[in-house]
């Protein structure tokens, strides 16, 4: 089957005919488009799925010792009218000392971390062409992205995206939230890596999120860890949208490879 799409692609204008030479800028911009429609099917497809995310914030210590930590876990539901909503499973106290979550922080888990490029989105950002590399043995392009103009309040992607040379989606990204206002002007954030794995063998989802940073405050650095994890998704046919809800208890941790199924 997938030497059909293959073939398929390679009769489309615009497509690279030789994997191997180095694409022309015609060719790198029909990429761009066409992965960009290809995330903008995985978006609206993810908003049928469930799922559970695991949030786990460490601030460290002399020696890599954790100092204080901020953990939480959500799972992505359906209520019964069909709407989707967000219910906290696990939650204990936070014990963090010296870095405070923000609102944007908050905006960076839901939106930046699981970063989607849709064709919408496409015209906020510049994509640049770097080359090809391989992630886990999957050829990939590999593109850097930047915002082209930021609005106040409104979370931004800044770093590089790997994307499937063949199903044409991204398969990890590598960079950090960005923004401006005043309110930003004194919080860090740091830099992440995201992967993705390929569920029902169609759309890649964001499983796995890590970062090993200092952020550094007027006040002296701060190394930090984090991990975040996505699993068990499901398919819920209905249409979506987000509130929250309540506690319950907790279930473990578990780190998924990224890998083509």
């Amino acid at each position: 089957m997938r030497l059909l799409v293959l073939a398929a692609l390679a009769c489309v204008p615009g497509w690279p005919a030789d994997r191997t030479a180095p694409p022309s800028e015609s060719e790198i911009q029909a990429i761009i488009d066409k992965f960009a429609a290809k995330e903008t099917e995985f978006a609206r497809a993810r908003e049928n799925y469930t799922y559970r995310q695991r949030y786990k914030f460490e601030e460290l210590g002399p020696g890599g010792r954790p100092s204080g930590k901020l953990e939480m876990e959500v799972d992505i539901v359906f209520t019964t009218e069909g709407k989707r909503t967000e219910r906290v499973t696990f939650a204990p106290m936070n014990t963090l000392q010296r870095v405070q979550m923000t609102a944007e922080d908050e905006q960076d888990i839901r939106n930046v971390q699981p970063f989607v490029l849709t064709s919408k989105d496409q015209a906020n950002y510049f994509v640049r062409y770097l080359g090809r590399e391989s992630v886990d043995e999957i050829a990939c392009y590999v593109f850097a992205i930047k915002p082209k103009k930021m609005v106040e309040g409104v979370r931004y992607f800044g770093g590089l995206i790997w994307v499937d040379d063949r199903d044409l989606q991204i398969v990890k990204t590598y960079g950090r939230g960005v923004g401006v206002g005043k309110k930003i002007a004194s919080q860090r954030f740091p830099k992440f890596e995201t992967y993705r794995e390929q569920i029902d063998g169609n759309y890649w989802f964001p499983t796995y999120t890590v970062s090993n940073d200092t952020l550094n405050f007027e006040s002296g650095p701060v190394p930090i860890k984090m991990v975040i994890t996505y699993k068990d998704y499901k398919r819920f046919r209905a249409e979506s949208t987000i509130t929250f809800g309540d506690e319950v208890e907790k279930t473990p941790e578990t780190k998924p490879p990224a890998k083509k199924q």
